[in-house]
């Protein structure tokens, strides 16, 4: 084993062997053999080693026995205790997800805290059919299907291509200790109810099983790469980035081929699940709205509108004093300043007479029944009017803020002045009012 680790941290990861890198080890005997064969192939390495306290003495022991071959091999190790179970019921995790979370969230810390490259665990060809099979029971789609992943950005698990049976024979071979986790042989875990009771079954058919396997994740891998490069292509066609998220041609979108696949290949990444609703929006009258946790796709006449979700300032309210030259907020700022004639002029600055404005002025979004008069218009006109003249969206609508003088719009800022603040010329000292994004 040990001469095909060396060739696949040759072919697969070449880059290690001028990295520094965190190795989590357990005590396991997974973890305890990758770490003798990155100490015997003169990686760079230190050990980090996560106590849940989830069992007692036998937790305490596993950290000594770490500890302990930690001195022996000469390996800096860094511990971190946790109280998972306190975790775990905060934040309304399983045991084994909040035991996820808190060692990765620690491992990235102690990544950066050590300015190392990367981080190593010791998942192996066993687990991640393990991990496919869980995926399958509880429901997936075609990305959990693919198992787990050789590399996922500073995280590498180089024993994937290993199976546990291949890692223990060389443990006993090379009489390399390890500690065995009790709650290990439990089937009350789903993982273990697999492992004990469904994988035997599976080989029992067939004993080339996890073999044939490895080839079919190898299959789904290349197709999920071929899907990939495909989304990739239709995105840079059919998406645009804007101020306020994403937008997508919705035409081009129909025209397209599985077209419900295409959207949730292009949009898997932001939370949605109801993927029917997300499919209909196409159709829907201008206005509908489908919701994820962090994120909404918006109708809007030819285009899907997706934004994030965000902390709501509808309510949110800036004051201006005469004094201030400028102030900031969410989205840019304004700057004020007195000049002695009207220079340039376009959507990003309005030209106004100071002396019928009202001290403090306040920037602010809109609200119901707001009105102004426009500027070059004789007439009065609803916000909500203007906007819809001006064929905002939804995102578009809620981010424009609104200059007033007491309750008095005095600029609907990059979009149009009150005609009633207009200068004239006569009027002296003049007030430039400019927006910077």
């Amino acid at each position: 084993m040990e001469k095909s680790f060396r060739s696949h941290i040759k072919s697969a990861f070449p880059y290690l062997v001028n990295s520094k890198l965190v190795i989590a080890v357990s005590g396991g005997v997974d973890s305890m053999v990758l770490l003798h064969l990155c100490k015997k192939i003169n990686l760079n390495i230190i050990i980090a080693h996560c106590n849940f306290n989830l069992r007692d003495k036998e937790s305490d022991g596993d950290e000594e026995f770490v500890v302990s071959n930690a001195k022996k091999l000469d390996i800096p190790i860094h511990i971190q205790h946790f109280n998972t179970s306190l975790f775990a019921e905060k934040h309304k995790l399983s045991i084994q997800m909040a035991a996820r979370e808190l060692r990765y969230r620690w491992f990235e810390e102690l990544r950066i805290s050590e300015d190392a490259d990367y981080i190593l665990t010791a998942h192996h060809a066993n687990d991640s059919l393990e991990t496919f099979l869980i995926n399958l029971v509880r429901s997936t789609g075609p990305e959990g299907l693919a198992g787990i992943k050789a590399e996922n950005d500073k995280i590498l698990r180089p024993f994937l291509k290993f199976s546990r049976q291949e890692i223990q024979q060389y443990a006993i071979e090379n009489q390399i200790l390890w500690r065995e986790d009790s709650s290990n042989a439990s089937t009350k875990y789903l993982r273990n109810k697999i492992r004990h009771q469904v994988i035997p079954l599976l080989e029992e058919m067939n004993p080339q099983f996890l073999k044939g396997f490895e080839n079919t994740q190898t299959y789904l891998k290349e197709q999920l790469d071929l899907v990939e490069d495909y989304t990739e292509i239709i995105f840079r066609k059919a998406v645009t980035r804007n101020d306020y998220g994403y937008s997508l041609d919705i035409a081009m979108l129909k025209r397209l081929p599985h077209t419900k696949a295409l959207l949730y290949q292009l949009l898997k990444d932001f939370g949605f699940t109801e993927w029917n609703d997300v499919e209909n929006l196409l159709d829907a009258q201008s206005g509908k709205i489908v919701f994820s946790a962090t994120h909404r796709l918006i109708k809007d006449r030819d285009y899907l509108l997706l934004t994030e979700i965000t902390a709501p300032d509808a309510n949110k309210t800036y004051e201006i004093t005469e004094k201030d030259s400028h102030i900031m907020f969410s989205g840019g700022a304004l700057h004020f300043e007195y000049v002695s004639e009207i220079r340039e002029i376009g959507k990003d600055c309005i030209y106004v007479n100071p002396e019928k404005l009202s001290y403090p002025l306040q920037l602010r979004h809109r609200k119901k029944g707001d009105y102004f008069y426009p500027f070059g218009m004789k007439n009065r006109k609803k916000v909500s009017d203007f906007f819809k003249d001006q064929k905002m969206s939804l995102p578009e609508k809620e981010s424009t803020w609104l200059l007033c003088s007491k309750d008095t719009i005095v600029w609907v800022v990059t979009r149009r002045a009150d005609n009633r603040f207009a200068i004239t010329n006569s009027d002296k000292p003049i007030l430039k009012i400019s927006f910077v994004s």
